[in-house]
């Protein structure tokens, strides 16, 4: 069979993503803040787009018909004030000097002296700003007051830049820093010795061990309180407090009270100097109870409403050049192509958020307990859109409740089964019956996993042991046995 190239026709159907669906599709996954972020800089590159006026021309009209009707109206009342008033009044703004007023108001500011500050003796913007110290800067203004050596100051520099925002040295070790350096590890150690002497407390420690050692021995806090911790840090994770007694042969009263002692410690030495920043969020949508039916609302503040600026459209008509013409078409399509896009991803989150409405109507009613088992491919057949636009939907975006405000992702959950005919919960009422019972527990014998398990069999929830350990460690809420408190 001989091998020869030829030319055939041949008609077959593929999906393309034109710029125009990658635009939708990357304005969709935007979350409102980014949206108003695109916005804004899109009114900056594209002189086609302009941001539409809230006030139209017609009631720019009616309100400044009603301005002057009302400005008459205060006309005609001052009008009624007497002769001798108005001809007072008139005196008075005879008597005033102008000039003087004048040479007051550009003269010192009383009690600033005889010469004021030039603007440029004024301290700059940048030094009236305050900044909150950190652990770094901390140790490093510790390190220029101590009276270390300039080769023990390189070095110590080095081990203070490893320290993490906790207080720990975790990230290397003494034998990576010597390497660095050029120096003995015993060299860097002795060093690191001197920085963990620095306060914070147990700062500089490579372990919680380490950590709580340091703080036990600034504080003198005894002989027992550092074998404790030397060698039974694991029972006392485990607060199995007789253990460490027999091992160690003295009484069970002394044992507690050296857990007391350490209960005190500090575990993380750096957090007086963490500042965690309030991150605030803006909801892109609200659900609101209106007459007895809930109702979803956009969030359009602060959303520029863009529309094509008319002077372009007309020029693009009037204009004979032809790149210029190409150009401002060009300009046109992206700027009407962001429209289309904008009002499509709006109109895809109210209907998105309608039907979470429809499927989760007992939360909004009664609370988290009711939340029902939702998943993506639900919500897409009730709309009619593929899962993969759900997704993009409902990540990232946020609804304001009256029960709160809440990702929309929130509402999809996993199915628990139940054995009383109720139908299945979703995962996140289990979680907050979970979250209940540890509330309401006796703090000195707490529940066990399998506990949780026989107690909400009990209330008709059908749930493996490892799956009550799963949700329980998703909500930072620590076994029962770190749970119990003995004093």
């Amino acid at each position: 069979m001989a091998i020869e190239l030829r030319q055939q026709i041949a008609l077959k159907q593929t999906l393309r993503m034109t710029p125009q669906l990658q635009q939708a599709i990357k304005l969709l996954q935007l979350n409102r803040m980014d949206l108003v972020d695109a916005v804004r800089s899109e009114l900056l590159e594209n002189p086609m787009l302009e941001e539409q006026s809230e006030i139209t021309s017609a009631e720019a009209h009616i309100q400044s018909t009603e301005e002057v009707r009302r400005t008459q109206a205060e006309r005609d009342q001052t009008s009624t004030v007497s002769a001798d008033d108005s001809s007072a009044e008139k005196a008075a703004q005879k008597e005033i000097d102008w000039e003087a007023y004048v040479a007051n108001y550009s003269s010192p500011t009383p009690g600033m002296g005889p010469q004021r500050l030039r603007d440029d003796d004024l301290p700059g913007y940048e030094a009236t700003l305050t900044k909150s110290t950190t652990l770094f800067d901390h140790l490093i203004w510790q390190l220029q007051v101590s009276d270390l050596s300039e080769q023990e100051r390189e070095v110590a520099v080095v081990i203070i830049g490893n320290i993490d925002d906790d207080g720990y040295m975790k990230t290397v070790t003494v034998e990576q820093i010597a390497e660095e350096v050029d120096r003995d590890p015993e060299y860097v150690d002795e060093v690191l010795g001197l920085i963990q002497s620095f306060d914070p407390v147990g700062v500089g420690a490579r372990s919680l061990q380490e950590c709580l050692l340091i703080q036990a021995r600034l504080l003198e806090a005894g002989a027992i309180v550092e074998d404790v911790i030397s060698e039974h840090m694991d029972n006392l994770e485990k607060k199995n407090y007789q253990a460490i007694a027999r091992d160690m042969d003295i009484e069970l009263d002394e044992v507690i009270e050296a857990a007391k002692i350490i209960s005190h410690m500090e575990p993380k030495p750096g957090r007086p100097f963490v500042t965690d920043e309030s991150q605030y969020i803006t909801p892109d949508i609200y659900i609101k109870k209106v007459d007895g039916e809930y109702v979803t609302i956009l969030n359009e503040d602060g959303l520029p409403k863009l529309k094509v600026s008319n002077f372009y459209r007309n020029a693009l008509s009037g204009t004979g050049n032809k790149d210029t013409k190409n150009y401002v078409k060009e300009k046109l399509n992206a700027a009407q192509w962001l429209i289309s896009s904008i009002q499509q991803r709006q109109r895809t989150i109210v209907k998105v958020t309608d039907s979470i409405l429809r499927f989760q109507r007992d939360f909004f009613e009664k609370g988290v307990e009711h939340l029902k088992p939702l998943i993506l491919r639900d919500v897409a057949e009730d709309i009619g859109m593929h899962e993969s636009t759900v997704s993009r939907v409902t990540n990232g975006k946020y609804v304001h409740t009256e029960r709160g405000i809440y990702e929309l992702k929130y509402f999809f959950n996993s199915s628990i089964g139940t054995n009383d005919g109720s139908g299945d919960l979703a995962s996140e009422a289990v979680k907050s019956k979970i979250k209940a019972l540890v509330a309401a527990e006796n703090k000195k014998k707490p529940m066990s996993d399998q506990k949780i398990v026989d107690a909400l069999k009990k209330d008709g929830v059908v749930i493996a042991r490892r799956t009550v350990a799963k949700y329980r460690e998703m909500m930072g809420i620590l076994p029962s046995s770190k749970r119990k408190e003995l004093f």
